[in-house]
């Protein structure tokens, strides 16, 4: 008879509306997963928050590493190698949905190369990178995103802030920048991880041209792309409801559901 193999143990760093729809996610019971820690700066506030079914740790962000096998990053970019150091020098697996935040801190590639660690970048609220990711085995020559979002989405983005962008004053469809997914990644940190996953997919941040629209006539937040390859020519769009958090989807969280189901799943769909 063969031995079942222990659950792999997860980590959520983060416990806002993102790593509480993943922790509930796994709360309710994933094969082969297991949630057995919180990253956390309040204690206390996490446990108010919601209880769980089976003991979970509540600990630093930075001892994570100590719990799990597995870390969710779900932290406000600027954390992120505060959380990844440790669990990347460890040899271990960290699923990134501040993808954004890699591009200032890509220094965190060469540590998990160093360690045996892997950074695995959640689909987040994107849709066809599989497709983008088989394209770039070929030649791509061009990508091209359009995201739209109701303007209380970009609040508080530092490129809304620096350029003085009165968000209450826009009644109407307006194009709020244009350019790279490297500058978007600056300037829209919490709005635009979808700009920087197509991009390290496809041909890199600096050629993956985006607009961003502040469009007070939706509710929904909508990501169009278009893939110029030799192999192949995509268009895709996806429109994502907004989670408690209007910078972000609610199918944020459940592409990184799927992306750790996938880590214990007989059958793996999907690159």
């Amino acid at each position: 008879m063969s031995q079942q193999a222990s659950p792999i143990r997860i980590g959520i760093a983060g416990f806002g509306a993102i790593g509480k729809a993943i922790a509930r996610r796994l709360d309710d019971g994933i094969p082969g997963l297991k949630l057995t820690a919180l990253g956390v700066r309040d204690a206390d506030k996490a446990r108010a928050a919601y209880t769980f079914k089976e003991p979970v740790a509540y600990v630093p962000a930075d001892t994570l590493v100590e719990h799990c096998d597995v870390v969710v990053e779900c932290a406000p970019a600027a954390l992120l190698p505060e959380i990844a150091t440790p669990v990347l020098k460890a040899g271990k697996r960290l699923l990134v949905l501040s993808s954004g935040a890699l591009l200032q801190h890509n220094g965190l590639i060469d540590v998990a190369r160093a360690h045996g660690g892997q950074i695995i970048v959640a689909t987040g609220a994107l849709l066809g990178l599989d497709a983008v990711t088989a394209a770039a085995e070929g030649t791509i020559k061009e990508i091209r995103m359009v995201s739209r979002k109701p303007p209380i989405g970009f609040a508080g983005a530092p490129y809304v802030v620096r350029n003085n962008i009165d968000l209450h004053a826009i009644k109407e469809p307006t194009l709020i920048y244009s350019g790279t997914a490297r500058e978007a990644a600056t300037g829209f940190p919490a709005n635009l991880n979808v700009a920087v996953s197509l991009s390290l997919a496809g041909i890199g941040p600096d050629q993956t041209r985006l607009e961003i629209w502040a469009d007070p006539t939706i509710s929904r937040n909508i990501h169009r792309i278009e893939v110029d390859a030799e192999e192949a020519r995509l268009s895709m769009e996806i429109q994502n409801v907004p989670s408690e958090n209007p910078k972000t989807g609610r199918i944020t969280a459940l592409s990184a559901v799927a992306a750790l189901r996938k880590l214990a799943a007989p059958l793996r769909v999907g690159t």
